[in-house]
Parts: structure tokens; C-alpha cells; sequence
């Protein structure tokens, strides 16, 4: 598969010369958008590439075309690059496409809604005619790299578009894992009063295809005590690592911020306040980035194949809980699914497989197949049917690997064996109940499988 990963380069110099080549290039693609508006009835069923060429047709000046139907383009953007031309028709016109789609979907919605008897109050999308876009500088028409820190770039200045030196920060290549990617065309970034050279790398890299016997998998129980916990488990079902991750400094960080912001809206009320939610974002990423870091690391260092999570999406807390009011904070702000898809790009990068399962009773069941845990107040243990106390997080997932395995040897044999199987073993016809003791049933019933087809 293609993987692709940004590094940022700071530019050190003409810090102050660039506003004007991005406000033109936007205003470009407000001109473009409109156009494309207005003729996509007889565009929009191009492809990209024929796109380009037709939409030129319509706004550029040529010897072949001496009146193109929407000229004002030249005279208003006089000398406009024709790569940034060519970028901006490509971005207008998936903007017009989304918001055609968008509106499509809207009036479906309504329909459905009508033909229901429903009040329906939804807005119309609006296609947006503004926007803060940054241009591509294609290599060798508008970005030549001369060494190592610096390289010309081509800019509107002075009334012109000229080239121009700039001077930039390095990024070490190989300890950032590119130095035999391709690269890409860079990309001026603006952030605050700071303006950046993003360019990309992109190199194609095999995920890991092992057979569902030899694989061994990292499974991982996202918490709001513990960041996170991670076992590996090989396919016989058995714990080889264990990892708990978390953050307290950041997360009492967090908190003290949280409530500051809280005492802030109390006293002037619910404004913008900036400052907090800077620093609020920043604790954010920080965590979600270690976390994701950490499990990654653990599972490469531990020659995981698959990285397994539940499949986590709105979480709504029943009513008459305990603590609800706490337990709703913590909801707000964690950053499941950001976490999730940070895992997937970097297990990705390293060629690992992302998957997975359902999550329901992961941690209300005990691995051992004894029945339903009781929780201690502060949920992070667990006290099992027998007695037994164990870690709430670790015990779930086992019970999330077990369930990968599952459901991948369910995959790999015939639904009629499958049934046999369910027979000797009745707990996997019910996905919600299944633990890590269900799975040694299943390997003790599939004996006879493997030995006499090798199916698995």
C-alpha cells in the first residue's frame, strides 16, 4: 500500500513577502469555484485530468482561443502561473463536487422527512466562495532546491510574479524514516506568522500477510484512568507482553486547565478565550501523540503483526450513573478515535495491519469465562466471580484479542464446520460474550482441524 508522511521545513527569511501570493491564489480559486458553478452541468461528468484543459478553455487567452467565455480571469490575474491555474481548477472543482453532493444528500434528507410527516428545520449547504487554501510549488517551475538549506521559490512581489532565494530549516531524513521515499511538491504553509515548506514523502510499503496460526497480535484497551494497555498474544492464546501507558503530568495539566477555562466562562461569560483552548489542544495532541507512539513501539519491538482495538464510536452514558457528571467530562475530551487513526497511520507506516471488533463487554466479562466482574470505584480493578482481582484494562484485552482470533478463524473455515464447531462449543454463537476462554475452547475443538486439513 502507499504510505505518505509531511515534514514541515521553516522558512528562515522573506518571512513577510509571501501574504499576497496566497491572497491571490485564493482569490483565484473563488473566481475558479464560481466558474465551475456555473458550468457544471456541462463539466461535471469529466475526470480530473480532462477537467483541467476544458475549464483553461473557458478563462485563458490563447492564439486558438482569442475569446474565452469568462476572460475577465487574464485581465484580473494578469501573468497568474499556469501551475497554480492548473492546482486551483483541480481544488474548485472538488469543492463544487462536494457541495453538490452535500446538497444532494440534503434534499434527500428532507424528502425523507416530508414523506414522514417530520418538521424539518436543516439548512441548505452553501457553497462557499472563500477560502484559505495554500498553493503547491511544483519543482522546476515553481521551486528549484539549490542545497541542502536553501532554494528559489516563485512569488508574487513588486507587482510581478519573480523568483526569490529562501533559506529554511532541515529535517533529518533518516530519523524521521524518509531518506529512500520519493518526495513530493512542496507546499507554503502558513501558521501564525509563520510560514512553512510542507513536503511530503510517499513510498509503498507491504502490510504484514502472515497466516491466521502464525500470527501474533497487539490488542489495545483504551481507558480514561490508563491512556491505554497493551498485550500481545500469539495465536495458541498466549500473553507473551503487557504494557500500561499513561500520562499523569499532562493529564493533571489538563484537568487545572479545564477547570481555569470553567472558572473563566463563569466570570465573563462564554467567549472565545483562545489562550486556554492553545494550550488545552496542545496538552491534547501531546498525549494522543505519545500514546500512539508508545503502542506502536511496543508492538514493532514485539513483532506484532496486527494492531487490535474496539471499535469505539458515540458512547452515551445510561442514565441514573454514578458520577455521570464526571464520567461526561472525561467523554468530552477523550480523543478515541484520533488516537485510533494515529495508531493505523504509524502501524501502517512499519507494516503492520490495523484492525477491529466489537467492543460490547470486553470489560464487563472476566477472561477466565467465569461470569460478569465487579468494578471498583475507581474502575480500575475488577473482581472476578471466584475472587479473583485483576487489573479491569489488561483483563479486557485479552478478551479483545481473544475476539480477533475469533473471528479470523471463523473467516478461514467453511460455514458448515463452523456450525459443528459451534455445537461443541455453544458461548461463540453469541459475539457480545466472547472471552479469552472462549478461545481456548475454540482451539481445543479445532485440534482435529488442523491436523487432518490445515485450514487454519
Amino acid at each position: 500500500m502507499k504510505v505518505v508522511k509531511t515534514l514541515r521545513y521553516k522558512i528562515t527569511s522573506h518571512s513577510k513577502i509571501f501574504d499576497k501570493t496566497i491572497e491571490i491564489y485564493n482569490e483565484a480559486l473563488g473566481f475558479l469555484i464560481n466558474v465551475i458553478d456555473q458550468e457544471f452541468n456541462s463539466i461535471g461528468h469529466l475526470s480530473t485530468k480532462s477537467l483541467v484543459p476544458a475549464v483553461e478553455s473557458l478563462i485563458h487567452f490563447t492564439k486558438s482561443n482569442l475569446r474565452p467565455k469568462y476572460g475577465a480571469f487574464d485581465t484580473t490575474f494578469y501573468k497568474f502561473p499556469s501551475y497554480f491555474r492548473r492546482s486551483a481548477i483541480s481544488e474548485a472543482f472538488g469543492i463544487v463536487k462536494s457541495h453538490r453532493s452535500n446538497f444532494y444528500n440534503w434534499n434527500l434528507e428532507k424528502e425523507m422527512a416530508v414523506s414522514e410527516g417530520r418538521l424539518f428545520k436543516k439548512n441548505p449547504p452553501r457553497l462557499q466562495f472563500q477560502h484559505k487554501s495554500f498553493p503547491v510549488f511544483y519543482k522546476d517551475n515553481m521551486f528549484e532546491r539549490i542545497s541542502e538549506k536553501t532554494g528559489k521559490i516563485k512569488v508574487f512581489h513588486k507587482k510581478d510574479w519573480v523568483w526569490i532565494d529562501i533559506d529554511f530549516k532541515t529535517q533529518d531524513l533518516y530519523k524521521r524514516g524518509v531518506w529512500d521515499w520519493k518526495e513530493n511538491n512542496p507546499t507554503l504553509v502558513k501558521v501564525g506568522k509563520k510560514y512553512f515548506l510542507n513536503i511530503s514523502y510517499q513510498s509503498q510499503v507491504k502490510l504484514k500477510t502472515e497466516k491466521i496460526q502464525n500470527q501474533r497480535i497487539c490488542s489495545v484497551d483504551l481507558g480514561l484512568t490508563k491512556s491505554a494497555v497493551c498485550s500481545i498474544m500469539d495465536a495458541n492464546g498466549t500473553v507473551l507482553a503487557r504494557k500500561f501507558i499513561n500520562q499523569p503530568k499532562e493529564k493533571d495539566r489538563f484537568t487545572a486547565i479545564i477547570n481555569k477555562l470553567k472558572k473563566s466562562q463563569r466570570e465573563s461569560g462564554n467567549g472565545a478565550k483562545p489562550n486556554f483552548w492553545r494550550r488545552i489542544n496542545g496538552l491534547q495532541n501531546q498525549i494522543v501523540t505519545d500514546t500512539a507512539h508508545q503502542i506502536t513501539k511496543f508492538a514493532h519491538d514485539n513483532g506484532a503483526h496486527v494492531i487490535v482495538f474496539e471499535y469505539l464510536g458515540k458512547m452515551r452514558l445510561p442514565k441514573g450513573v454514578y458520577g455521570a457528571k464526571r464520567l461526561r467530562f472525561k467523554f468530552q475530551y477523550w480523543a478515541k478515535l484520533l488516537l485510533q487513526n494515529k495508531v493505523k497511520q504509524m502501524g501502517h507506516y512499519l507494516g503492520m495491519r490495523f484492525s477491529r471488533v466489537n467492543p460490547k463487554n470486553t470489560s464487563a466479562l472476566a477472561f477466565d469465562g467465569s461470569g460478569y466482574v465487579v468494578r471498583s470505584d475507581r474502575k480500575d480493578l475488577c473482581v472476578f466471580t471466584t475472587g479473583k482481582t485483576y487489573h479491569s484494562d489488561l483483563n479486557a484485552s485479552y478478551n479483545i484479542a481473544a475476539r480477533y482470533f475469533i473471528r479470523e478463524i471463523q473467516k478461514s473455515i467453511s460455514e458448515k464446520k463452523w456450525l459443528s464447531i459451534q455445537a461443541k462449543v455453544p458461548e461463540l454463537a453469541k459475539r457480545t460474550s466472547l472471552t479469552l476462554s472462549s478461545f481456548i475452547n475454540l482451539k481445543q475443538a479445532l485440534r482435529p482441524v488442523y491436523t487432518v486439513n490445515s485450514l487454519v
